[in-house]
């Protein structure tokens, strides 16, 4: 993560790697849910940051604790709401694993 030289608490960059995304009873096309999952995420991110990695570079193992999400989703919808709710575990809702 990179500083802001116009604003040092910014970040200048913000990478956010996830290793797998496992999609256990769903019936949709994983690549179309991982493309609408990274655009939801990209935008969430853009537009509020990453609260738990406020004071400088953050490692998580694990997210969990995340509401559950019903199976007959949509790709496009799946992969959204999935963002959705990995925003909220890096936005200090739910359990971190460090």
């Amino acid at each position: 993560m990179g500083v802001n030289r116009e604003n040092p608490k910014e970040p200048r960059e913000i990478r956010v790697e996830i290793g797998e995304l496992a999609l256990h009873g769903f019936r949709v096309d994983p690549e179309r849910v991982s493309v609408a999952f990274e655009r939801e995420l990209t935008r969430l991110v853009r537009a509020h940051g990453v609260p738990l990695a406020a004071d400088g570079a953050l490692t998580l193992d694990a997210l969990s604790g995340l509401p559950p999400l019903p199976a007959g989703l949509s790709a496009r919808r799946l992969g959204q709401e999935l963002a959705r709710a990995v925003h909220e575990g890096l936005s200090g809702h739910g359990e971190v694993t460090r």
